[in-house]
């Protein structure tokens, strides 16, 4: 047993694979404020603005380092998690790709609103759309760089681990997709070669 190398000014992360194959029992929809607005036809700037606001902290970089071709092939259902003056404060992304299966691409909510009680509600919305008819799978990946309650809440919810890897992956911050400043709680090994902000 040893320690795998990262290269240097990369970020690494254990990924769990996790799947859930049978519909979770109806259960009350936890009360929030909160509400999810479909997003058909969304810019790609407005994409990448709210993926960053909600993935920033965690080092969500896919979507960042696509063009916008790349981007919008990549994308699948897109839900925005709205407040009550309308302002998006969360994401949701859903992939149909495959037959008979929903990936939940990305889920999250921005830093601000996480400890006050609405990842409950934002997961059983998520699971209401995912279990549609059709679908007999419906996987999430989370990995170590994820809120720390991500996983615990995964496997509450009746997700089950199937699969673990690992990988790395250039350090968002060090090349510019992200401010030198996000994700404190990673440390940022060298000087940023770039930084947009």
């Amino acid at each position: 047993m040893g320690l795998i190398e990262i290269p240097d000014g990369h970020v690494g992360a254990v990924v769990t694979c996790l799947e859930m194959t049978e519909r979770p029992r109806p259960r009350p929809l936890p009360a929030s404020p909160l509400r999810l607005k479909a997003w058909p036809d969304i810019a790609p700037a407005q994409y990448r603005l709210l993926f960053e606001r909600v993935g920033g902290r965690w080092l969500w970089v896919s979507r960042l380092a696509m063009d916008d071709s790349a981007l919008a092939a990549a994308l699948g259902e897109v839900h925005a998690v709205v407040d009550r003056a309308g302002v998006e404060v969360g994401l949701v992304e859903l992939s149909f790709r495959e037959e008979g299966e929903c990936l939940i691409a990305f889920l999250g909510l921005v830093p601000e609103l996480a400890g006050k009680g609405h990842g409950g509600w934002l997961f059983a919305r998520t699971l209401m759309l995912a279990w549609r008819e059709g679908i007999a799978r419906v996987r999430v990946n989370t990995c170590t760089l994820d809120h720390p309650a991500a996983l615990p809440a995964y496997l509450k919810a009746g997700f089950k681990a199937w699969r673990r890897a690992f990988e790395s992956f250039p350090d968002p911050r060090a090349i510019g997709l992200l401010p030198a400043d996000v994700a404190p709680q990673i440390p940022l090994l060298g000087a940023p070669e770039a930084s947009r902000r």
